[in-house]
């Protein structure tokens, strides 16, 4: 079995959801209080044990390369002012995992940017973050070690899902549980994979929600894979298809996800992330009481 040490985190979106702030200035280096909502998926990666990372990018995104690179003027102007702890900071950002970049030149979907990512994959397994999704799992393992854990059980393709309300099913991609196998605990083998079915179609409420562990055959069908919803390379197709040749399994993962691609998504996140900061929780908490009172 191989292990899974590599990822990749497609971010060429234009990040329309957050206009104008992302005019010039990509969605995935917005700050939840004071860190780029990228960072903390990269965290996530790094405490799975990932020690490879391919941020799939776009002409307008070098600011992401920018923050993860070493910056020696910060930094030099940090020791001279004895400022040790930013110092640390800095540096530990530039230093916690390998990262490396390549262009999607064509906005042609997730399937396409996944696609991009084959000569740095090669053979091996591998994981996909998606930027959207922030998940925080306090006292246990971070999601994506989950499903990581899970892919070292069955070795094959797993995609992290989580239960949503049902008049929400129609905004995610939805699974289809097998019928003729027992679930593993939390863990299912999928049937089917249904894009944003309408509420009276969807054969779950078994959300996919922005992590997957996925077999380096998903390349195959990503090559020969017909454009689907939007006239884009939809991943959720390619998994499909996977699904005739080898088994594929959902894990519902445990922990709390914030949507951060909704605009009320990243200010539940700012809030919460904030009042979780022993330097930020008291003046949070009774700015909210206040404002409830008003």
């Amino acid at each position: 079995m191989q292990r899974v040490r590599k990822a990749v985190i497609p971010a060429a979106g234009f990040g329309t959801r957050f206009l104008p702030a992302t005019k010039a200035q990509p969605k995935e280096m917005l700050p939840i209080v004071d860190k780029p909502t990228i960072q903390y998926i990269i965290e996530e990666a790094v405490r799975s044990g990932i020690e490879e990372i391919l941020i799939i990018t776009s002409g307008q995104k070098r600011s992401i390369e920018d923050h993860f690179d070493k910056s020696y003027e910060l930094e030099d102007i940090l020791r001279k002012k004895g400022k040790e702890d930013l110092l640390k900071m800095v540096e530990e950002v530039s230093n916690m995992v390998n990262i490396h970049y390549i262009r999607q030149k064509e906005a042609k979907g997730l399937g396409h940017a996944i696609h991009c990512a084959k000569v740095f994959i090669k053979d091996e397994p591998f994981a996909v973050l998606l930027g959207d999704d922030v998940v925080v799992n306090k006292n246990g393992e971070p999601a994506l070690k989950q499903l990581i854990t899970q892919y070292e059980k069955v070795e094959a393709s797993v995609v992290g899902v989580q239960t949503v309300p049902l008049e929400d099913v129609s905004k995610y991609g939805i699974v289809e549980v097998s019928k003729s196998h027992e679930p593993r605990g939390r863990l299912y083998q999928l049937a089917n994979m249904v894009e944003k079915p309408k509420v009276s179609e969807a054969p779950s409420q078994l959300a996919v929600l922005g992590r997957y562990i996925l077999t380096p055959e998903i390349f195959e069908m990503l090559e020969t894979q017909a454009p689907g919803s939007g006239n884009e390379i939809q991943l959720t197709d390619a998994i499909k298809r996977l699904m005739t040749r080898q088994t594929v399994y959902a894990y519902d993962f445990v922990g709390h996800r914030y949507d951060v691609g909704d605009k009320f998504g990243f200010i539940k996140a700012t809030i919460d992330f904030a009042l979780d900061r022993e330097d930020l929780h008291e003046q949070v908490l009774n700015y909210l009481k206040e404002t409830v009172k008003k």
